[in-house]
């Protein structure tokens, strides 16, 4: 079967921390997706439109919702930076492809999920979320989320609002370079996760940040945590 293809419409396109771009767009009524899953979307040169390149960015949305939500990290110079600062507005149409990607929940186990993410590799953890949470899943759920400093957290609010809303999921924020002023944990996600599990046998553990990040998680999760293979699922993205 072809992949489906879709034009979407940008319905806004906000900084909302430092190099973090969230950027939003109408739903087709019959785009569907599993949670944790991405789309390709064609971006053009900045200097030549006409050269088209795809570029991948995890759904940030959960599968209820009407709007398609995705964040971006900035780099200098990056095609899909420079086309998101620079191109990418209210009202731009532009053609994606998907949803792709196998990294979705495991909903026949009955362990609890351990969601680890750094910087936007929060973005399908969002999805999940809310795609548990609202589904009426009762298992234990926990965000370990981070990030460098204050100015590098985005969604934060939103995340308190599910902790408070639902007592089986908990946040945990980790900084590695937090000012003085920062109350929480101050460390790496691999020094705050210890401190929140005691007996990995019982979660289902999913890691989602950058390639050096997710090949450190995935080490220490087998080899010291004893996460069996079957219980532990890793994304990277560049």
């Amino acid at each position: 079967m072809p992949v489906p293809s879709y034009q979407l419409v940008c319905t806004r396109n906000a900084h909302i921390a430092r190099n973090i771009w969230e950027f939003a767009f109408t739903r087709p009524p019959e785009m569907r997706f599993k949670a944790g899953q991405f789309v390709l979307f064609d971006v053009g040169s900045i200097d030549n439109p006409a050269d088209i390149q795809t570029r991948a960015f995890s759904i940030g949305s959960g599968p209820a919702e009407d709007e398609l939500i995705f964040v971006a990290k900035m780099k200098d110079g990056g095609r899909a930076s420079r086309w998101i600062e620079e191109i990418l507005e209210p009202g731009s149409v532009v053609r994606t492809q998907g949803p792709f990607g196998n990294f979705v929940l495991d909903q026949q186990t009955d362990k609890d999920y351990l969601f680890i993410a750094t910087s936007t590799g929060s973005a399908p953890f969002r999805s999940q979320l809310l795609q548990s949470l609202e589904g009426g899943d009762k298992r234990r759920m926990d965000l370990v989320f981070g990030v460098r400093a204050e100015e590098d957290l985005f969604w934060k609010e939103e995340f308190e609002s599910l902790a408070q809303k639902f007592d089986n999921f908990y946040l945990h924020l980790a900084l590695s370079q937090p000012t003085e002023h920062w109350t929480g944990h101050k460390g790496r996600v691999q020094t705050l996760v210890p401190l929140i599990v005691k007996e990995f046998s019982r979660k289902n553990l999913y890691i989602c940040g950058s390639p050096d990040m997710t090949k450190e998680m995935k080490l220490t999760a087998l080899e010291q945590w004893k996460v069996d293979k079957k219980d532990l699922h890793v994304e990277g993205y560049i």
